[in-house]
């Protein structure tokens, strides 16, 4: 097999068009369909059933999509420990974290590393989405939750807790409530049902307190803690936030502190074979003295 073949091959199939693909790898879509009608001639089979959505892999075509996506998946990692600097740290870190802590915690902070480490080029990807370390999808991850891939080496990075905040704004309008049997006569900011809550019991505003009367009503649903934040500083109620989300605004209050709802951990995994990395250690130790830095 063709290498060059192979790699097109690889990209149509990530990509589910030869336009895209095309696009992606800067040749022409018939220049893409040609190398894919070649490639299937030498093995003399079909990769692909074309429709006109797009393409779909055969069963063939699905064997060595992923060989070929094993391949140049170990192909990436090899060649980010050959281009690693004996001396001073260089080249592309890949991280990928959930959207809330990304945008509220992370991404403020990374111009300390860039300026520490002028070499190596961060790519952040916010993505609720868990991308896979071992593909190299990205190079390093922050979960919040234990990783569940077997191969991936983590390290327990914090541990957050949830309370309960509002705008200034709010507050000045509608009051502070005085005991957790007041949050029922407030405008709640939660968690939609629509997708897979990032953490556990996440919703826990509705019946903290409330012992078996019910649930309380919610005035405003998103299914994205970050929305929620902004929806809360906006002033559209009482919300649910992780201490670490709202270290950066001054415009929110906190509201009943003695009211704690669930605590959750942090940590921060990468692949096995990146173990010698010495991006990948500067980073972990730049987020180590970071979260030591926090109040949370």
């Amino acid at each position: 097999m063709d290498w060059d073949k192979l790699r097109i091959f690889h990209a149509v199939a990530e990509a589910g068009s030869f336009t895209h693909a095309g696009e992606q790898l800067n040749l022409s879509q018939s220049a893409v369909s040609r190398q894919i009608s070649a490639l299937e001639d030498s093995l003399k089979v079909s990769l692909f059933h074309r429709h006109a959505r797009g393409l779909i892999l055969t069963e063939q075509g699905e064997l060595l999509y992923r060989t070929a996506h094993d391949v140049f998946g170990k192909l990436a990692m090899t060649e980010a420990q050959l281009t690693e600097s004996k001396d001073r740290p260089k080249g592309p870190l890949k991280i990928t974290t959930t959207v809330a802590f990304g945008s509220t915690w992370l991404s403020p902070r990374l111009h300390e590393f860039i300026d520490l480490y002028p070499d190596v080029e961060v790519q952040l990807i916010l993505d609720d989405n868990e991308l896979d370390l071992s593909m190299r999808q990205a190079d390093v991850a922050v979960r919040l939750h234990p990783p569940r891939q077997a191969d991936l080496i983590q390290r327990h990075l914090l541990t957050a807790q949830m309370h309960i905040y509002a705008s200034v704004g709010y507050i000045k309008k509608f009051g502070m409530p005085r005991t957790v049997k007041e949050i029922s006569d407030h405008r709640l900011v939660v968690y939609g049902d629509d997708t897979k809550p990032p953490l556990p019991d996440i919703n826990w505003l509705l019946h903290v307190g409330t012992e078996k009367t019910g649930l309380r009503r919610a005035s405003l649903a998103i299914n994205n803690i970050y929305a929620i934040m902004k929806a809360v500083r906006s002033g559209a109620g009482l919300g649910a936030l992780p201490d670490f989300m709202t270290q950066e605004s001054s415009d929110l209050v906190q509201v009943l502190p003695e009211v704690e709802g669930p605590q959750f951990d942090a940590y921060f995994a990468y692949a096995e074979e990146m173990r010698s990395s010495k991006r990948i250690a500067i980073f972990r130790d730049f987020l180590l003295r970071k979260v030591a830095e926090s109040k949370f």
